[in-house]
């Protein structure tokens, strides 16, 4: 399959073609993020984070802009956030993914929960996450950005492409 334009997949179109890839290149994370944002289908570039129950690094990554040089032009990045999936506090609420969606991130996949589920629902940005939880969390600048994450048993590098849609997220190395 070809993607043509950030909008222009479908994970299941994506399996189909790489049903037989033995190389660890494409990688489907397993079935256990639910969607939150207004955007059920996005794609990008991926930038990474790990950070346990404090979002400081969260917050100052969805404040920068966005947007990447892509073979499609200019693109929204998807933020791929290793919080431990942890349940006990959220990483993302509705303050911080407006900022994201002002600043052109096209996503943001948090193994970790997220909080106001109402105003991440209205932006326009595509939100995953293990689940809600209306807890803050502790602010101590602590984590680690641009590593590579294993989250679920599936390895994410910075730079790869994250396709995600109703049907589930892929990775692989860069856009087809």
């Amino acid at each position: 399959m070809i993607i043509r334009k950030p909008d222009d997949f479908a994970t299941c179109d994506l399996c189909d073609a790489h049903k037989a890839d033995t190389s660890g290149a494409f990688r489907v994370l397993p079935p256990l993020l639910r969607s939150y944002g207004g955007v059920a289908k996005f794609a990008g570039p991926v930038t990474t984070l790990k950070c346990f129950e404090d979002n400081s690094l969260v917050r100052q990554a969805l404040d920068e802009r966005g947007v990447a040089e892509t073979p499609f032009g200019r693109v929204g990045r998807v933020l791929v956030v290793d919080g431990g999936a942890s349940l006990r506090r959220a990483l993302i609420g509705g303050n911080v993914a407006a900022a994201a969606a002002r600043n052109g991130w096209a996503g943001v996949v948090v193994d970790g929960c997220v909080r106001d589920s109402a105003e991440l629902a209205e932006c326009d940005l595509g939100i995953r996450a293990l689940g809600l939880n209306p807890m803050p969390t502790e602010r101590r600048n602590q984590g680690q950005r641009d590593i590579a994450l294993h989250i679920h048993g599936v390895w994410i590098l910075p730079g790869e492409w994250l396709v995600a849609d109703e049907n589930g997220i892929v990775v692989m190395p860069k856009p087809e």
